[in-house]
């Protein structure tokens, strides 16, 4: 990286070299913050992303000839330096995105972790002897499927770098890939570590640039044979389609519109709790499992909603790398501006505004140095009609919409009735009501009397719109692995 006048230059990696774009174009990194230009990263192109495709190759074959004990002691080195570089790595993340430090700095932490255990994973692969005929020796195999890509989204980049690049390598890929054009930096931050950790150049390359460059490149490139794309599901659906031309494996984790249903009998104190959190801390909002779509039995509809006002006014916006912050800004300008709308929207489509909707320089006084940013306030709607917009669209944002339901047959069509298929929460202290409900509910992750739980060790993928595959779990590498047939016969 270079530093010119207080704006930091970061560079791609590709086969081990720090290099820019080849057409020596560059994307402003702005503070979501402040508002400012605090980073630059390279434009890369078609042509740099050949590069990096043309050195994944190259390093495949060594790669994948290792034994897994080898690859996974390279692992076990990356997650140490990761660890050993967390407060720099957290802070550029949340400084380029948004996210608040008491998110990012436990979301890094957590990605090492996974590291870790995708390498105890790379030593477990395994295929199966297989008695079929009397006369021949039958068994399976288990295979990195080569080049592979990733193109990760800008809500959580790093984590989900660190996460989805050693689950691909510990299977025995080499990889490229695309983080989002307005949140590179701690991507290309920790990509630097890779060498440090003993990992041989061209194994994982990092190249910078818009979707409809660099990423429709990678997504087309014929010598990639497999993609891993992670955001919204319109940008899945044109994955789909720019695969079609040479039948690239795809594995999608798109966006989702998840109810959390609390009913009467539930611990409404713990309730409030952890569905204020689901949807305004989660990021502000912007995460795919941000509880937004908010059901509550009727009996205590009012009740309820006061409870999320208390909760929502007594969280502190502000500066995301203060330990005392509890939501930062929206992660860039286009993204304040859609969420905007959609209060507009929601308005105008005749939701009431429980609380919030205020954004941006309401926030702060104009001396502030983030009235600037791109904040906007915990927000709920409240309406009767499922249909409306902000009922039916994934917001990305601080935005809920909270609605009525009468008895478990209400709350479960309400629920299911939306194209995505993410997550879900219930909230009950009847636990047999819990039980049925996670097998009506329609969605990848159920949770009950809790919210927005994850851990490395298990399975986590969407139903419906919502995508296909599966991160996480011990099954996490079968992700990035094909099967073989053998089949020898005796003579």
């Amino acid at each position: 990286m270079t530093i010119r006048d207080q704006v930091i230059d970061y560079l791609q990696l590709i086969d081990g070299e720090l290099l820019p774009a080849r057409n020596g174009e560059w994307i402003d990194s702005v503070n979501p913050a402040s508002g400012r230009v605090w980073a630059r990263v390279p434009a890369g192109t078609a042509d740099d992303i050949d590069d990096a495709v043309r050195a994944a190759r190259g390093a495949l074959g060594p790669w994948r000839s290792l034994p897994a004990a080898a690859r996974a002691d390279a692992l076990r080195a990356w997650a140490a330096t990761v660890r050993e570089n967390l407060d720099t790595l957290w802070r550029l993340d949340a400084t380029d995105n948004g996210r608040a430090r008491r998110e990012a700095e436990p979301a890094i932490a957590g990605a090492a972790a996974q590291i870790d255990f995708h390498a105890g994973l790379a030593e477990t692969i395994t295929g199966d002897t297989v008695l079929v005929s009397g006369t021949a020796t039958t068994y399976s195999l288990r295979e990195p499927y080569g080049v592979v890509g990733l193109i990760i989204p800008w809500n959580a980049p790093l984590a989900m770098f660190l996460a989805k690049v050693s689950a691909a390598i510990a299977a025995g890929n080499t990889i490229v890939v695309k983080p989002p054009e307005r949140a590179s930096v701690s991507v290309l931050a920790a990509a630097q570590l890779l060498g440090k950790a003993g990992i041989p150049d061209g194994v994982v390359n990092v190249v910078t640039g818009d979707g409809a460059m660099a990423g429709e490149a990678l997504v087309k490139h014929p010598d990639v044979r497999k993609i891993s794309f992670t955001g919204s599901t319109a940008t899945g659906r044109r994955i789909t389609e720019n695969s079609v031309g040479n039948v690239k494996a795809l594995a999608l984790e798109l966006g989702g519109k998840s109810p959390n249903i609390v009913f009467a009998d539930a611990d409404l104190d713990s309730a409030a709790d952890s569905v204020a959190a689901g949807i305004y801390t989660a990021s502000a909002g912007q995460a795919c499992i941000a509880g937004s779509r908010i059901l509550i039995q009727r009996e205590i509809f009012d009740e309820f909603v006061e409870r999320l006002r208390a909760r929502a006014s007594a969280m502190t916006l502000g500066d995301p790398l203060d330990s005392g912050t509890d939501m930062g800004p929206l992660a860039f300008g286009g993204q304040y501006e859609k969420v905007r709308e959609y209060l507009r929207s929601g308005r105008e489509d005749g939701a009431t505004v429980a609380f919030g909707g205020r954004c941006g320089s309401a926030l702060f006084p104009m001396e502030s140095p983030f009235a600037a940013g791109y904040f906007v306030e915990p927000t709920l709607f409240v309406t009767e009609d499922p249909h409306l917009r902000v009922c039916r669209e994934e917001i990305f944002g601080p935005v809920a919409v909270a609605l009525p339901f009468a008895d478990d047959d209400e709350a479960v069509r309400l629920a299911n009735d939306s194209g995505y298929g993410l997550a879900a929460g219930v909230w009950t202290q009847d636990l047999s009501r819990g039980h049925r409900l996670t097998r009506r509910l329609e969605a990848g992750t159920v949770w009950v009397n809790t919210y927005r739980r994850l851990h490395w060790a298990l399975p986590f993928g969407g139903q419906k719109e919502s995508g296909n595959g599966i991160s996480n779990g011990p099954g996490t590498l079968d992700e990035w692995l094909e099967h073989k047939s053998v089949w020898i016969e005796h003579g």
